[in-house]
């Protein structure tokens, strides 16, 4: 009992009604225009007018729900007043959020348009059958009480009379029209809520579209999360080194420990640069152009490792500056790691950064020692890391279709070999 008297005291059954209201109105301005064949064949029975004026009336309110600004309102409005939730409607390809990003999916063109046109007419069939039954259940409600005292009330409309006993019968009548009104309400509603998911909400591939769109954007932010691991572990354990290096060289040479200092501004600026960048996209603000770091900025990088006190021995052939695009993104990244891991983990010494480009791949390797650390603490264990690194490097390189080794080499080398498939610019 207590259920079933529930959604009439909702205040959204009666905002669904006033959507399913403002739906027959809506429909209004499209009355006089199919108005205009009947006019034209007075001739025609009377029966054969109304029928070919409501024919003519469906369909231009069917041609309305075509556009797709149609059903942007009614799925926004829908979710205010019905209380439904809805998803914004999947309107096609999106340009791609950043560079080296996929687009937005498209949804295949007329897939499910049938299916606002019909929502819309039964949205401005329900409204008027509301209104009219709704609208003289009130009228009746409103009108028996006022027969109190009479021994006999009625009420006539359109050609049809209801004749109740005078007295408290008439207020019984009348309050069980006004409580028939609300069920009214109450219905319409309900339907218009039962088909809003099925007609208004996403269609089958639209859903798909919105899948695959969910997806990019977790494939978008792993990228991101990745790119941030890379540019801030960075730059954390080389400014590390560097303040330590600048703080023992301080009185000595005093040369040097500005270069140190020097360069960890440089490594923070370049940092706050990535840093600004991912921010901004998670944010899903107007984020600038990504700050793109390629194998051009390896000799940058590696004059970083030598102020920091590294010994970096180099071993650069082919023609590697010609590689582009994703790949020399990546394969920036991946010895932005390696060299990370070889500062973390290592034990001094030098350090060996190998790049070869070929025509057929393009081969990156970073060595260094291992062992107990040295005096400057600069040994395994003397920082903190995520365990994220190498998990991190061979997702990369699986996406790019290379091949990564990474493992002891020897009793006291520690060694990263990958192998990317690239083709070089002529």
């Amino acid at each position: 009992m207590i259920r079933g008297i529930r959604p009439l005291l909702r205040g959204s059954t009666y905002s669904g009604v006033l959507f399913a209201y403002c739906g027959a109105l809506a429909s209004l301005p499209l009355l006089p225009f199919a108005l205009l064949p009947v006019l034209a064949w007075r001739s025609a029975p009377y029966g054969v007018q109304v029928v070919l004026v409501l024919l003519i009336w469906a369909a231009l309110i069917g041609v309305a729900g075509l556009a797709r600004t149609t059903r942007r309102v009614l799925v926004v409005c829908a979710r205010r007043l019905l209380r439904v939730p809805l998803p914004d409607p999947v309107a096609g390809r999106q340009p791609a959020s950043s560079p080296g990003t996929a687009p937005t999916p498209a949804v295949p063109s007329g897939a499910g348009r049938w299916r606002t046109p019909l929502w819309l007419l039964l949205h401005v069939a329900l409204g008027w059958t509301g209104a009219l039954v709704g609208g003289v259940l009130i009228i009746a409600g409103l009108t028996l009480p006022g027969n109190r005292f009479r021994a006999e009330a009625g009420l006539s409309l359109f050609g049809w009379s209801v004749r109740v006993a005078g007295g408290w019968g008439s207020w019984v009548a009348g309050l069980g029209c006004l409580l028939l009104a609300a069920v009214v309400c109450a219905g319409v509603t309900t339907a218009l809520r039962w088909s809003a998911p099925r007609l208004l909400g996403p269609s089958s591939a639209e859903r798909l579209a919105l899948a695959a769109e969910r997806e990019l954007r977790l494939a978008e932010r792993n990228r991101l999360a990745h790119e941030l691991h890379d540019s801030i572990g960075h730059t954390l354990t080389a400014t590390t080194i560097q303040a330590a290096v600048a703080g023992e060289v301080l009185s000595a040479d005093p040369v040097a420990a500005r270069a140190a200092l020097r360069s960890i501004e440089e490594s923070a600026r370049a940092a706050l640069e990535d840093l600004d960048y991912v921010l901004g996209v998670l944010r899903e603000e107007a984020a600038g152009t990504a700050p793109t770091r390629t194998l051009a900025d390896l000799p940058e990088l590696l004059d970083r490792l030598r102020h920091a006190g590294a010994v970096v021995e180099p071993e650069l052939s082919g023609e590697w500056a010609q590689v582009q695009g994703t790949v020399s993104r990546a394969a920036y990244r991946i010895l932005q790691e390696g060299l990370t891991n070889a500062l973390r983990h290592g034990a001094g010494g030098p350090i060996e950064v190998r790049v070869a480009a070929a025509s057929d791949g393009l081969e990156l390797g970073v060595v260094n020692r291992t062992g107990a650390g040295t005096s400057t603490g600069r040994g395994p264990g003397a920082f903190p890391t995520s365990g994220h690194g190498l998990p991190g490097l061979a997702e990369r390189v699986r996406l790019l279709h290379g091949e990564i080794e990474a493992g002891p080499d020897g009793p006291q080398h520690w060694r990263l070999a990958v192998r990317l498939p690239v083709r070089l610019s002529a």
